[in-house]
């Protein structure tokens, strides 16, 4: 269905008769400003108009004609072409790539039908009003416009639990064989009122004595029978509760695991709060459902199961009776269900976002304080956590009504058992003990009852977590390891790409790249932003993989190498070095944990950071703050240097390693690079030029391909691509010189 502003303008601009077969709403004009426009396929021709347009622009349905698509830093446009050139051009954001691959989809489509002279038909399901796409058959509502899928999750997601809990399942089982035998000996009193009452109390109310020997016999089997099902309740408590604790452990382990296996596209679309709410907060509320709800689950159950046998084997038609709201019960389970498990697994996911402000504000607290915000940061918690207690206070409206509701269903079955009862007693077809004794495993059967209905909720809030976890499970790295993995054994260092490609979502960052590196040779990497630089170099680490093409080292693709066994190789010094907490000495180690002190201070030295190192109060002892801010910029960089040279790697990647810190102390860190790069492959992206001349070769990317290759001198000699960017930072420079100098004072400017 064409969007509700578009229907009027299209329906006058078509034609009596003409079949609309394709639509796309575009969210850029020509020059680059957001506003809407509207491209409509029929069967016919090819409209087009702009939101400020009169009139429709109009092309005849051409066979020879084509649309062509590319795209660049985030911008895609649209063309359409006949043999003798471009007759039209249209833009686009390329979050909508994938609606306009769907629209020139049905172009190509109508032209094939056109050539084979048939008329030109439209798909067969109805399109999504805001992006054009094809409605899943039967429904209104499009999966990619809605986001994040809110399907609820099944209870049946909690027998997955099954292949955590295999390990442990003798425990299990001896567990519920435990749980089986407290529960009949639990059963045991009730039983014995029935002798007490009728051949104790009642003869005792008629005139005779009472037989002390009996009393005491049912009395100590009472004792006893408490006793054995304290003993026997204990212990089934304890083993299911350590092996309740074990499975939860498994499960954070295996999450976690996973997690870390995962490929970094996954992190990007990810919150750390989020994460942190899974792998926390989730796996304890199932290992809580476990240990306690699930053992109480399987209580009730045999309960219920085990006072039915009795009761009916009592009496038949009293029984019937007492089972008379357990229909109703059913029913509202049913119903309830439901709307529990929607509004429970919308608690998790609001609850992250509770998490994810608190993620983002106390690592950023320096941010949030220099900028005075915050208040602004309060009043997002203020928000995020109203938002929590609204959807928690629609849930709670739903389990208040039903709770409340077993309850008074029980009552009223006690109630209608009473009624019965006494009408059985006074017809003499059951004795006052029987009914004493009905009365008393009815409570027991209520109580459970009432127990099992509340259990609900808590089922459904461990389904809902379960689903989030295994969410995290089910997710394939697009980074797979290799099925049998090729060894490396001696790396020598050459790397080749050949015809390499890659596209982040929609848009297309390498294009059909070749290069050649050979071992110990230096590569410098440049270009204006966007233009490729980092991508390649996660590409070569193999955070991400190609969309086409290969890279090879040593002549071995790198997809064919076991992950770890190739990153193991590698060297990376980013232009924000990431400290863990902890001291110097363990951050330096981090990729070598067994590399001895003497190695370390070696590591050290080479990276030019063992003198301030030692200035520090307790000198390689000494704790870093969380990622490090308790050192500065220049300081963190050669402690990453430091950590890059122990592990000796073959290959180097330098990824913007001096761009964030001052010239004196990029001079430091720059002697430090010098020991690091010698003999080794290395990959340097560096954002002042000047920092590259060292290099053997340097690169210049433009649009994801290579559009000029030479050294330093060279390149400037050839005045192309390279000595425009070096030009432009030249004059940059000089700008930022003369704009320094003139904030001095004058006799300090007059000797500068």
């Amino acid at each position: 269905m064409v969007p509700e502003r578009w229907r009027g303008p299209l329906g006058a601009g078509l034609d009596g008769g003409e079949t609309l077969l394709a639509f796309f709403v575009l969210d850029l004009d020509a020059s680059l400003r957001f506003t809407e426009g509207l491209l409509a396929l029929t069967d016919r021709r090819l409209l087009a108009r702009g939101a400020d347009d009169a009139v429709w622009q109009a092309w005849p349905l051409d066979p020879s004609w084509s649309l062509r698509h590319h795209d660049h830093a985030g911008v895609g446009t649209l063309e359409l072409v006949d043999e003798r050139g471009r007759l039209a051009l249209w833009r686009y954001t390329i979050g909508h790539h994938a609606t306009m691959l769907r629209f020139v989809e049905a172009w190509e489509r109508a032209c094939v039908e056109l050539r084979e002279g048939k008329a030109p038909t439209p798909i067969a399901r109805p399109l999504c009003a805001s992006c054009g796409a094809p409605l899943p058959p039967g429904s209104e509502e499009c999966p990619r416009c809605d986001g994040e899928s809110t399907e609820a999750p099944s209870t049946w997601t909690l027998f997955r639990l099954w292949r955590f809990a295999r390990p442990y399942r003798w425990q299990l089982l001896g567990g519920f064989l435990l749980t089986l035998a407290a529960t009949a000996a639990t059963l045991v009193p009730p039983y014995l009122t029935m002798p007490l009452m009728d051949e104790v109390l009642i003869p005792y109310q008629n005139g005779q004595p009472i037989d002390r020997a009996l009393v005491t016999g049912y009395l100590g089997a009472l004792l006893a029978a408490a006793l054995v099902a304290w003993a026997l309740g204990w212990a089934r408590t304890y083993i299911l509760a350590l092996v309740s604790e074990r499975i939860g452990a498994d499960l954070r382990t295996s999450t976690y695991e996973h997690l870390l296996s995962l490929s970094l596209e996954y992190f990007g679309g990810k919150r750390t709060g989020d994460l942190m709410a899974r792998i926390g907060a989730e796996t304890d509320r199932i290992n809580v459902f476990l240990s306690l709800h699930l053992l109480d689950f399987a209580t009730d159950v045999l309960m219920i199961a085990m006072t039915s046998a009795i009761l009916f084997s009592i009496e038949p038609w009293l029984a019937l009776v007492t089972l008379l709201p357990l229909p109703f019960i059913a029913w509202m389970i049913h119903q309830v269900r439901d709307r529990l498990r929607h509004g429970f697994e919308k608690v998790d996911r609001i609850w992250a976002e509770v998490t994810n402000v608190l993620s983002d504000t106390i690592p950023g607290i320096r941010v949030v304080k220099a900028f005075a915000q915050e208040k602004r940061e309060a009043a997002r918690f203020r928000a995020a956590n109203q938002h929590n207690l609204a959807v928690n206070d629609r849930v709670n409206r739903v389990w208040s009504l039903f709770s409340p509701t077993v309850t008074l269903l029980t009552e009223v079955g006690l109630l209608i058992v009473w009624a019965f009862g006494i009408w059985q007693v006074s017809r003499d077809e059951i004795t006052v003990g029987v009914l004493t004794a009905f009365l008393a495993y009815i409570g027991r059967f209520y109580i459970r009852l009432d127990s099992m209905s509340r259990i609900v909720s808590v089922t459904q809030k461990a389904a809902a977590g379960a689903k989030r976890i295994f969410d995290i499970l089910d997710h394939q790295s697009n980074v797979p390891e290799p099925v049998d993995p090729v060894p490396l054994a001696d790396v020598q260092g050459r790397i080749t790409l050949r015809d390499a490609g890659f596209r982040y979502g929609n848009r297309a960052v390498i294009r059909g790249l070749n290069l050649e590196i050979a071992p110990g040779e230096m590569i410098g990497l440049v270009g204006h932003s966007g233009s490729g630089k980092s991508t390649l170099v996660n590409l070569i680490c193999r955070f991400y993989d190609l969309s086409e093409g290969a890279i090879l080292v040593d002549g071995i693709d790198v997809r064919k190498v076991a992950i770890a066994d190739w990153r193991r190789r590698i060297g990376v010094v980013l232009q924000e070095p990431f400290l863990f907490f902890g001291t110097i000495a363990e951050n330096i180690a981090y990729g070598r944990p067994d590399a001895s002190r003497e190695e370390i201070v070696a590591a050290a030295r080479a990276a030019h950071a063992h003198e301030f190192i030692l200035r520090l109060p307790h000198g390689y002892d000494s704790v870093v703050g969380e990622r490090g801010q308790s050192l500065s910029g220049g300081e963190r960089q050669r402690i990453s240097i430091a950590r890059a040279l122990l592990i000796d790697p073959r290959v180097l990647i330098l990824d913007e390693a001096t761009s964030s810190v001052d010239t004196t102390t990029e001079k430091e860190i720059q002697k430090a690079l010098d020991n690091l790069v010698r003999g080794r492959t290395t990959i340097a992206v560096a954002h002042r030029l000047s920092t590259l001349r060292r290099a053997d070769r340097l690169v210049v990317l433009d649009r994801g391909r290579i559009v000029e290759m030479g050294t330093h001198d060279a390149l400037l000699a050839r005045e192309g691509a390279y000595w425009k960017l070096y030009q432009a930072q030249q004059r940059q420079a000089e700008a930022d010189a003369e704009a320094a100098a003139q904030t001095l004072p004058s006799p300090a400017r007059e000797e500068a």
